[in-house]
């Protein structure tokens, strides 16, 4: 089983979200033993020196409907007592503060 060392937190699949000043990355991994779970990483660009500060949460298989049935109902919490405006971020919008190509480069995934 030597070959699956290399295997440890191999990625299988990551989709990027752009939110505004944000970015959101989900990602796929694999453990030393083919099982999968996936990681969240926010970034976000410091104002103050420029560096990308990243967050990161681990979410496993076992945890998915738990996790799932509680984002759904805290959403839905602040939807009932809060107009959402949910934002549609696209290269035609015109913004005060343009996104910045360089910004496509940041994160190593």
């Amino acid at each position: 089983m030597g070959d699956f060392d290399n295997k440890e937190r191999e990625e299988v699949f990551s989709k990027k979200v752009r939110a505004g000043k944000r970015t959101y990355f989900f990602d796929v991994k694999s453990t030393r033993s083919n099982d999968y779970y996936i990681t969240v990483t926010e970034s976000k660009k410091r104002l103050e020196d420029g560096v990308f500060v990243k967050h990161k949460i681990f979410l496993y298989k076992e945890d998915f409907e738990k996790f799932a049935e509680g984002l759904k109902e805290t959403v839905d919490y602040i939807k009932a007592h809060q107009e959402v405006v949910e934002k549609r971020y696209e290269f035609t919008e015109n913004s005060t503060e343009p996104t910045k190509a360089e910004d496509d480069f940041s994160f190593d995934i």
